[in-house]
């Protein structure tokens, strides 16, 4: 059984990817920050007759998220997909603040690098050199707009996703002959918050298209 990893696991997107992969016969295991609601979760799958694990992690806090991946893993195989989308969920206003881009400066910044860039890097570098190793495996990383288009009231937001997104751009290409697919999902909209397009069952659609297709760097998503 192929198993799927989605870091920043939450009732919308996250669940709805869940679900779209284990339809296909995907083991999944899902990981943020709260032990609970991710029980919750695992709770809904496993009514839906999908194998899922929860296992709590910050992105912040490196080594407790490779601990997280280590015990998923052991438990549920090696993982063939990961999925890194951490939501921030009022996490800015709490701790650092959105800036707009005349106002950014390197104490804003650094955050934002922290939470998106170094849990990536953290989260893939991991999960890599055995895919490698395997000769497949599938690297699909999210971010909001900001990190392809411009947006200047999300100036260090944008900065930070920015440097992720041309990470995994590059990795795309240095991975094309290893067997390893790597995709870059740049997201436009408010989920939940319209018509069909913008419900999260629809935009996961886009995670299993680029996963059985693996024809596309980069996925950008908008209803705005």
């Amino acid at each position: 059984m192929p198993t799927i990893a989605i870091v920043g696991a939450g009732p919308g997107l996250g669940l709805s990817i869940a679900r779209r992969f284990g339809r296909e016969g995907f083991a999944v295991a899902l990981l943020s920050r709260n032990q609970a609601k991710l029980d919750d979760l695992v709770g809904q799958l496993t009514q839906d007759g999908v194998t899922a694990a929860g296992f709590a992690a910050d992105v912040l806090d490196r080594p407790a998220l490779v601990n997280a991946l280590t015990r998923a893993e052991a438990q549920l195989g090696p993982i063939d997909v990961l999925e890194y989308s951490p939501a921030p969920a009022g996490r800015q206003n709490a701790v650092n603040p959105i800036v707009e881009a005349l106002d950014v400066t390197v104490e804003s910044i650094q955050p934002e690098i922290e939470y998106y860039v170094y849990g990536a890097v953290t989260a893939i570098q991991h999960v890599l050199p055995g895919m490698i190793e395997r000769g497949t495996g599938t690297l699909l990383v999210t971010t909001g707009a900001s990190s392809a288009l411009v947006f200047p009231r999300m100036g260090n937001i944008g900065l930070a996703t920015a440097a992720l997104r041309n990470w995994v751009l590059a990795l795309n290409a240095s991975l094309a002959d290893k067997g390893v697919y790597a995709a870059h999902v740049p997201l436009a909209t408010f989920i939940g918050r319209g018509g069909p397009e913008t419900q999260a069952d629809t935009i996961a659609e886009i995670y299993w298209e680029l996963y059985t297709k693996r024809d596309q760097a980069e996925r950008l998503y908008s209803t705005l």
